[in-house]
């Protein structure tokens, strides 16, 4: 299944995230799981560090499924250091010699504020916007097919919306049922932007509250389905994407398999009420 980007462009709904996710033997075995799976989307980013190792696996994935380039959906997001005119141009085209590529499906701001500056320095704005010409450059170019930002508050985003000649097509940001930022979801939709969450099933660390939570354990077995499912059905049913990283191929295939089956609205209404504000990863909204 695939979402319409304000480029026009598709992107599918679900993708393989890759956070943490390294070595060569586990990006390998993560990636042609995926594949097999049906997963067509791969996100990562340069402060993950295994660009190169994914993008050294994608002509032997793309002859071993009998896939082109254009079937492919690369991600991949500027990293906090390279802010700025002319950094972020050089650090997207060290991306893509990395991937191996000649273009990307989207490249996304990764963080709001810049490395080795106070959250509350003002001069993150115009660095972020510095950073955004010359990603508005690179999609002019062709290089970047679509381009939008990570891990931005809606004022940050107003920001952006002011000042850009071209709009962001996606916002990705830590959305689950814990962390239902539905302003934020509205004024993506108002705008036409798509928001794709990750941290869609809590945390892998022990202390992670989603997948144990007993009213996600109980919709799930009235589903007949893994709480991981359950999550995922109900970021999906709303519109937005997920990228859920994995690196066991039956839950990498489990994953993905939640297109044959809906939440009804009231287990939708009851997943949505476990609200209360909790962040599993970090909070932008002290950067300024």
């Amino acid at each position: 299944m695939s979402v319409s980007l304000n480029t026009g462009a598709s992107m599918p709904i679900i993708g393989l995230g890759t956070h943490k996710v390294v070595g060569l033997s586990v990006i390998r075995s993560a990636i042609f799981a995926a594949f097999e799976a049906g997963y067509r989307l791969i996100d990562t980013a340069s402060v993950y560090g295994n660009e190169a190792d994914i993008g050294s696996f994608l002509p032997e994935l793309m002859k071993t499924y009998s896939l082109e380039r254009k079937d492919l959906f690369i991600t991949s997001k500027l990293g906090p250091k390279n802010h700025g005119s002319g950094k972020c141009r050089s650090a997207c085209l060290n991306s893509l010699k990395a991937l191996g590529l000649d273009y990307l499906d989207l490249y996304l701001i990764h963080w709001p504020g810049a490395s080795g500056m106070q959250p509350e320095d003002a001069r993150h704005e115009a660095l972020r916007l510095e950073s955004w010409r010359d990603m508005e450059k690179l999609y002019d170019e062709g290089i970047l097919k679509a381009i939008g930002v990570s891990n931005y508050t809606e004022k940050h985003l107003e920001s952006l919306l002011r000042g850009c000649r071209i709009e962001p097509s996606v916002l990705q940001v830590e959305y689950h049922p814990q962390l239902v930022q539905k302003s934020l979801l509205e004024f993506c939709c108002r705008h036409g932007i798509l928001l794709q969450a990750y941290s869609s099933l809590g945390s892998s660390s022990s202390e992670n509250r989603l997948l144990t939570n007993e009213v996600v354990s109980r919709i799930a077995k009235e589903c007949k389905r893994s709480e991981s499912q359950v999550l995922l059905r109900w970021s999906i049913q709303q519109g937005i994407g997920v990228i859920p990283k994995s690196v066991n191929p039956q839950h990498i295939k489990e994953n993905i398999a939640v297109f044959d089956f809906d939440l009804t609205s009231e287990q939708m209404a009851t997943i949505s009420d476990l609200h209360s504000g909790h962040h599993y990863c970090w909070n932008p909204e002290h950067v300024a």
